[in-house]
């Protein structure tokens, strides 16, 4: 005779994957290192091949100059040269979507935050996820 509260539970068969599959995670556990996030760093950025010759050089500091070393986004006031901001030469038909990468009527440029913007624009219709 069994005593109340003494019966064992009875096990099925989902009950006894679980368990199996549980005893087999905490096992994997171990296996896996975990990454210092304050002593890894990211591998450090390389530029693209193209943008380093003296023709792309050449066509970046004629677009700037033709800008006036100003961004040419509508409103914005960033100067290059006496302001202290980086610009960008920035293909408005990006390369990858065909544009001419040493046409300088197809640059423009940008500040940091303006250059950000229109890249993930692009980047976006280009993915398909734009207006998403």
């Amino acid at each position: 005779m069994i005593e109340a509260g003494l019966a064992k539970p009875r096990r099925n068969s989902f009950t006894s994957l679980r368990v199996a599959c549980m005893a087999r995670l905490t096992t994997i556990g171990s296996r896996l290192a975990t990454l210092d996030t304050r002593t890894s760093r990211p591998p450090p950025k390389t530029a693209e091949a193209d943008l380093l010759t003296p023709e792309h050089k050449a066509w970046r500091l004629e677009v700037l100059k033709r800008a006036g070393w100003k961004c040419q986004a509508p409103g914005c006031t960033a100067h290059g040269r006496r302001g202290g901001v980086r610009l960008y030469a920035d293909h408005i038909v990006e390369r990858r979507d065909g544009g001419d990468p040493l046409d300088p009527r197809n640059g423009q440029a940008l500040c940091p935050p303006h250059h950000q913007k229109k890249t993930a624009a692009a980047r976006a219709r280009r993915m398909g996820t734009a207006g998403s």
